[in-house]
């Protein structure tokens, strides 16, 4: 019998580990905003040989939780999706997960968003109903939207905004996160850097402004640089208001990162923001990513969204 947990057909991806034993049934909950990415995230999993189930009634999905429990080989690798074309959203959440952690199956629950003005977009573009809009206009049915799927929100192991996001880059931030979550029962913790004019991003946990240092973009010679490059890196960090800060941030972080694991959170997001999130946002999101992972908190990933622009 084969111990290898990815199946002969399936791509190796980051996340996915080798066991010797008995591979244990991995089950995910793709949910989120309508227009978010769901669709697209579903087609990833997909492609990795996962049993994808989508557009299922909220009555059914119980019956769905049991079945997958009953039959750990046919649904070795399962991706539900689920959204408000379920019904009532959190009562057919809770009912699904409480079916399957009573079977001794943890779901990784994933929460896909977007901005308003993406989403209003998106769904201009691909001519789409939302599945809310009764003449109530796509603006007010996306509010309504973010309201009934809160609950389901507050409880996701990751949230991801996929505002500005490829398709690439959301199949590497998806199965990077996966990865995070199950290899660890530990706080994963996702640093992201960004830029202040392209917004804030929704995932975000924590927000930190860094924009009070000086910026390199107004030294000609460091303008085309971005932040992972030495003298970018060496003109922030020869800042002492730059070495102050992170020390009191790591002060902070070494009282809250054991608060939030108390506290039974799994993950943690913090968006480091400049201008143009190009040069100081992403020294800083470095420098204090090496950090975390010497303090040995759990898992570290590190995004820069405005990498490629």
């Amino acid at each position: 019998m084969k111990s290898d947990r990815r199946p002969d057909d399936a791509p190796a991806v980051p996340g996915f580990i080798s066991l010797p034993d008995e591979p244990a049934q991995e089950v995910v909950v793709v949910t989120g905003l309508s227009g978010g990415g769901k669709t697209a995230a579903a087609k990833l999993f997909e492609d990795l040989g996962y049993v994808v189930v989508d557009n299922l009634p909220g009555e059914l999905l119980r019956d769905l939780a049991d079945l997958v429990a009953t039959d750990p080989v046919r649904f070795r690798r399962t991706a539900i999706v689920l959204d408000v074309r379920a019904g009532d959203v959190p009562l057919a959440f809770g009912a699904m997960r409480g079916a399957l952690e009573g079977r001794g199956i943890r779901p990784v629950i994933f929460f896909l968003e977007a901005r308003d003005d993406v989403l209003i977009r998106r769904f201009s573009e691909t001519r789409h109903r939302h599945p809310l809009d009764d003449e109530r206009g796509i603006a007010a049915s996306i509010e309504l939207e973010r309201a009934l799927l809160e609950a389901v929100r507050a409880q996701a192991d990751v949230v991801l905004d996929t505002s500005g996001l490829s398709l690439r880059e959301l199949r590497e931030r998806i199965f990077a996160r996966l990865g995070d979550v199950q290899s660890s029962n530990r706080l994963a913790i996702q640093l992201i850097s960004f830029g202040f004019k392209y917004g804030v991003p929704l995932e975000a946990d924590l927000v930190l402004d860094v924009r009070f240092m000086k910026n390199p973009h107004y030294i000609e010679v460091l303008r085309p640089q971005n932040g992972l490059t030495g003298a970018v890196r060496e003109y922030v960090l020869g800042q002492p208001i730059a070495n102050a800060f992170l020390v009191h941030l790591r002060d902070l972080l070494d009282l809250l990162v054991p608060a939030y694991v108390d506290e039974g959170k799994t993950r943690l997001t913090i968006a480091i923001g400049c201008t143009g999130g190009f040069h100081r946002s992403i020294v800083i999101s470095e420098e204090l990513a090496a950090w975390l992972r010497e303090r040995d908190f759990g898992p570290v990933s590190v995004f820069h969204r405005e990498l490629e622009r």
